[in-house]
């Protein structure tokens, strides 16, 4: 399992939460999108499902997601987010996996160059990197 839902959802299927391997989020509809970040020096490719697919995938019904990354970094993701932009839950950048030393497997990334509002400090801050566990409350 390379990512784990937990809190409100109304789908599991392991040991209460509801937990995704690469072939999961895979059979999920991809969308991919290029777009600048802080991270890396020219506008990057970005590919996997939108986060909203994988939130009704596990049934997730919340006000609030709490992002929890590799390296133990911790973010507040509104669900408002996820319905108002195409944020992705991205497995892929520039059509090669994300290793885990390159900010993967899995990265929470804004379309930040489709709206000039989302290229913002609020907005970097929820995108989380070496993504591990999503709990909804």
């Amino acid at each position: 399992m390379i990512l784990t839902i937990s809190g409100k959802v109304g789908s599991t299927n392991l040991q209460g939460v509801a937990a995704f391997d690469l072939a999961m989020l895979e059979a999920l509809p991809q969308r991919s999108f290029v777009t600048s970040t802080p991270w890396y020096k020219e506008p990057t490719k970005f590919t996997g499902p939108l986060l909203r697919d994988v939130l009704a995938a596990a049934k997730a019904s919340g006000v609030a997601l709490e992002a929890m990354a590799l390296n133990d970094y911790k973010t507040s993701i509104p669900m408002e987010d996820a319905r108002q932009f195409d944020v992705i839950v991205a497995h892929r950048i520039n059509d090669q996996p994300i290793s885990v030393r390159t900010k993967g497997p899995l990265f929470i990334i804004y379309p930040f160059d489709t709206t000039p509002e989302l290229k913002a400090a609020k907005y970097y801050g929820r995108s989380a990197w070496q993504l591990k566990s999503l709990k909804v409350d």
